[in-house]
C-alpha cells in the first residue's frame, strides 16, 4: 500500500491568511483544496512538500456569481460537480458544464475544485507511477531523473497538459485572477500555461488562483468532446474545445468568431488558431468542416507518452473537431464520412 509521507496541514479561514501561509512556508509548502490528484502524486514521491495549506475552509473561494459585465465569476474552489450542474453554465457556457462533468468519477468530482483541475499537473506514462517503478526505469527530468524517457534527446519535458476545462476556458477567453503577498494580478486564461511539462504554469508558486471570469456570452456557443479509454476516471488523451459565433438565432448562420482549442496533445493547452480564422465568414457547412478539421490537426503534436498512439491521437483530433463542429451546426454528429474519416 502506498501511503502519504508526513506533511504539517494549515487550515487558513481567509484568502488573506492562506496567501500569508504560503509565503511563510515557501518552497517547501503547496497548496491543497479537492486533492484528488495532488494527494495520489505524493503517495508516489511525485511531490514531497513539508507543508500543505488547505484551500476547502475559506469561503471566498467558492461559488458561481454574475459579474458586472454579466458574465460568470467562478471561484477557483467551487468544486466540478458545483460547476457542471449550474444552470447559468449550462445554459450560456454548455461547454464548459461538459467539460467539468467528465473529469473523473461523480465521487471525485464531488471534492475536485475547477481551480485544481486548471492547475492539475502534467501527465506521462514515465511519470505517473509508483515510486519503485520510476526507479527502476532510472527516473525522467519531470522527478529525480535528468533525461525525458519520451524523447532522450530533447532538453525539456514532454509530459501532457491533463485539465478538461483549461482547453474549454481559453476558448471562452476566460481570465484568471491570481493573489499573493505582493498584491494581485488578473491574466487571461491562455497567458497561464506555458508549453513545457515541467514548468507547465505561469503561476508563481506564492500566487493563489482565486476566481476564473467568463466573459458576457454574446451570442458564443460551445462544444467540448474528450477522447479517453473508459467513459470515467480517465484523464483525458484528447479534448477538443470549439466556441463559435454565429449570425441570428439559428444554427446556418455565417461565423462571426471562432476559437479551437486543443488538450492533452501538448504540455499547455494548444490553439488551432488558423483553423479557426478559417471559419470567419463562412457556413458551417460539410465541406468547410472537412477542411477546417484538417487545419485544426496541423497543431496537435501528440508524442507516445499517454494512452493510446500517437498517430490514432493525431487522426483523432480531426474527427473530434468535425463531430464537435457538426454539433454546433445542427449537422448529425453520427455520418461516417470521408470529411471525418480521412
Amino acid at each position: 500500500m502506498m501511503r502519504l509521507p508526513p506533511f504539517t496541514y494549515l487550515a487558513p479561514r481567509t484568502l488573506a491568511d492562506a496567501v500569508k501561509a504560503i509565503a511563510d512556508h515557501g518552497q517547501e509548502a503547496m497548496l491543497v483544496a479537492g486533492g484528488t490528484d495532488l494527494y495520489p502524486n505524493m503517495k508516489r514521491r511525485q511531490f514531497e512538500p513539508t507543508t500543505l495549506v488547505g484551500l476547502r475552509g475559506i469561503r471566498e473561494l467558492a461559488g458561481i456569481r454574475r459579474g458586472p459585465d454579466g458574465g460568470l465569476v467562478i471561484g477557483a474552489g467551487t468544486t466540478l460537480s458545483a460547476v457542471a450542474a449550474d444552470l447559468d453554465v449550462v445554459r450560456h457556457y454548455p461547454a464548459l458544464a461538459t467539460a467539468a462533468g467528465l473529469v473523473s468519477s461523480p465521487q471525485l468530482r464531488n471534492m475536485g475544485t475547477i481551480g485544481g483541475n486548471v492547475c492539475v499537473d502534467t501527465r506521462c506514462n514515465y511519470y505517473n507511477q509508483s515510486h519503485e517503478w520510476r526507479k527502476a526505469v532510472g527516473f525522467c527530468m519531470k522527478k529525480d531523473g535528468d533525461i525525458c524517457l519520451v524523447a532522450p534527446g530533447s532538453p525539456r519535458c514532454w509530459a501532457v497538459s491533463s485539465s478538461d476545462t483549461a482547453p474549454v476556458l481559453w476558448s471562452l477567453g476566460a481570465r484568471a485572477r491570481l493573489v499573493s503577498a505582493a498584491g494581485e494580478r488578473t491574466i487571461p486564461i491562455d497567458t497561464l500555461y506555458r508549453d513545457d511539462g515541467i514548468e507547465y504554469l505561469a503561476k508563481r508558486r506564492e500566487e493563489i488562483l482565486a476566481d476564473l471570469t467568463l466573459p458576457p456570452p454574446d451570442g458564443w456557443r460551445s462544444v467540448y468532446l474528450k477522447l479517453r479509454r473508459r467513459g470515467s476516471f480517465d484523464f483525458p488523451v484528447l479534448g477538443v474545445a470549439v466556441a463559435v459565433r454565429l449570425d441570428g438565432d439559428g444554427t446556418g448562420g455565417t461565423v462571426r468568431g471562432a476559437r479551437i482549442v486543443l488538450g492533452a496533445v501538448a504540455s499547455q493547452p494548444r490553439e488551432a488558431a488558423s483553423a479557426a480564422a478559417a471559419l470567419q465568414g463562412q457556413r458551417l457547412t460539410g465541406e468547410v468542416i472537412a477542411r477546417v478539421a484538417h487545419l485544426a490537426a496541423g497543431p496537435a503534436k501528440p508524442l507516445d507518452n499517454t494512452d493510446f498512439t500517437h498517430p490514432y491521437r493525431k487522426r483523432m483530433t480531426r474527427v473530434f473537431v468535425t463531430r464537435a463542429l457538426r454539433r454546433l451546426a445542427g449537422l448529425p454528429e453520427t455520418l461516417r464520412s470521408e470529411e471525418e474519416v480521412a
